[in-house]
């Protein structure tokens, strides 16, 4: 968990006013009352601030960053898990927003004794998510807005949820995110709660966020629904599918279940993943969208 450092208790000179706050991580430090220059330190941040409507604050985002596509014209700092200190430090931000889960703690040290505010976020399920949504609404003067995205995000999970509620039997899911080695989602990580909303059995569950598994495996698994994502760039996922679907004996393949969706919706902790809800309860219950 980041740490406290005791430059945090004082007065950030590129600020003109500055307030104290406390984020997701527990940490607590100065920032500006009114930040206008910001660098995005991941994906879901970015989707964030742009949803929030305020991307004109941002000169700055990582690598991965494509949507909207307004967040491909923005200066690179390298990766969330490799950002680049000296290109963060060119644009002369006045707030960092960073996620605890990805951005190296060495950077946002080294950030913070350049007396650079780094503001983490710690998205860990949806409500957790719209947590973030709310204060990071609440950082950029555009809090009524975000009051109204996660109400929205409320009534669509909702929507998923009551359809849901009544169905007797729950279709076993295998999501597939690695293709080489097959790797799909355990235990508490998003998918797995969104696979759970959308009415289906996650049949990867266990202590292992990320387990691996063998053809043999899946094969035995037998799967209701089959569900391939990766956030590997360059595979192609068609014909990942279509390995899959010479294997007759499994549920999804004779029931045509084999699905490919994006990456981007399930994997990043932002408001997309309502959608992802939502295209996931379609493909596990048809019957009922």
């Amino acid at each position: 968990m980041f740490k406290p450092m005791g430059w945090l208790c004082a007065i950030l000179v590129s600020a003109v006013v500055s307030a104290h706050a406390q984020d997701q991580t527990g940490r607590k430090l100065w920032i500006p009352d009114n930040p206008l220059r910001v660098v995005s330190l991941a994906p879901s941040i970015t989707e964030i601030i742009f949803a929030l409507g305020e991307g004109a604050r941002i000169q700055g985002v990582t690598q991965h960053c494509d949507f909207p596509p307004e967040a491909l014209l923005l200066p690179r700092v390298g990766s969330y898990i490799h950002p680049d200190l000296e290109k963060i430090v060119a644009l002369k931000p006045d707030l960092c927003i960073a996620t605890r889960d990805g951005n190296p703690l060495d950077i946002v040290q080294r950030l913070q004794s350049l007396h650079i505010p780094v503001y983490a976020v710690n998205p860990t399920n949806l409500t957790t998510v719209m947590d973030a949504l709310l204060e990071i609404g609440g950082l950029l003067h555009a809090k009524s807005k975000a009051e109204r995205m996660v109400n929205d995000m409320h009534a669509r999970i909702a929507a998923v949820t009551s359809r849901v509620a009544g169905v007797r039997e729950r279709p076993g899911v295998f999501l597939q995110i690695g293709v080489s080695p097959i790797v799909s989602v355990g235990s508490d990580t998003f998918i797995d709660e969104l696979i759970t909303l959308a009415g289906g059995r996650n049949l990867a569950t266990g202590p292992a966020a990320y387990p691996r598994f063998s053809r043999e495996q899946v094969l035995t698994l037998n799967p209701d629904v089959l569900i391939i994502t990766s956030m590997t760039r360059g595979q192609d996922f068609n014909a990942v599918a279509s390995a899959w679907r010479q294997w007759k004996e499994i549920s999804a393949v004779r029931s045509q279940r084999v699905f490919i969706v994006d990456s981007n919706v399930f994997d990043r902790p932002g408001p997309r993943l309502v959608e992802g809800l939502e295209i996931l309860a379609h493909d596990i219950h048809p019957e009922l969208f």
